[in-house]
């Protein structure tokens, strides 16, 4: 026998005897005539032909990836896909059911309401001095015996100033949607 065994050039290459047969079969060895494995021209010839991922690997090197990548960045990306997917699909989920609005909308519905409210204070001293007047000067004449009268666009006034003074402490008020 003028070269090594499978289980011998298995041994000096570090791959595994059935590793050596794919080899082998792949034309990857240089093989005597005999059948034994020339170990130095096989060397050669398996570092030419082999994929220098699939040498590191058989060897248990690396861990199967060449260049700058590792397997912990990929394994990150991945789970951040897979976060965002399934976030994505609960956001679907939570519109499906009403549940998640579109901001813009409710900004838009807030501020209508406020708007509303707002339109309504403002003119409500104009409908109510007149009513407000007449009961205050009947109270003040129950009480005191003597006619009084109280001028309604005075109290009109009034309630205007004190209205658009709480409309105006209102006004710093600001709604946060997120």
């Amino acid at each position: 026998m003028e070269g090594m065994s499978e289980r011998e050039y298995s041994t000096h290459s570090g791959l595994s005897r059935g590793a050596i047969q794919k080899a082998r079969k792949a034309g990857r060895l240089v093989v005597y005539g005999d059948g034994s494995i020339n170990a130095a021209a096989s060397d050669l010839r398996r570092g030419e032909m082999t994929d220098p991922d699939q040498q590191r690997r058989s060897t248990g090197g690396d861990s199967g990836f060449s260049g700058p990548a590792d397997s912990s960045s990929y394994l990150k990306a991945r789970t951040a896909l897979t976060v965002y997917q399934a976030q994505e699909r609960q956001l679907a989920i939570q519109k499906k059911k009403g549940t998640l609005v579109d901001r813009a909308r409710a900004e838009t519905l807030v501020f209508r309401l406020a708007r509303q409210e707002r339109d309504t204070w403002v003119t409500w001293p104009s409908r109510v001095a007149a009513l407000m007047a007449a009961e205050v000067a009947t109270e003040v004449e129950k009480k005191s015996g003597k006619p009084v009268i109280i001028e309604a666009a005075i109290l009109q006034r009034v309630l205007e100033t004190h209205v658009r003074a709480q409309l105006d402490a209102l006004a710093d008020l600001r709604v946060s949607l997120g």
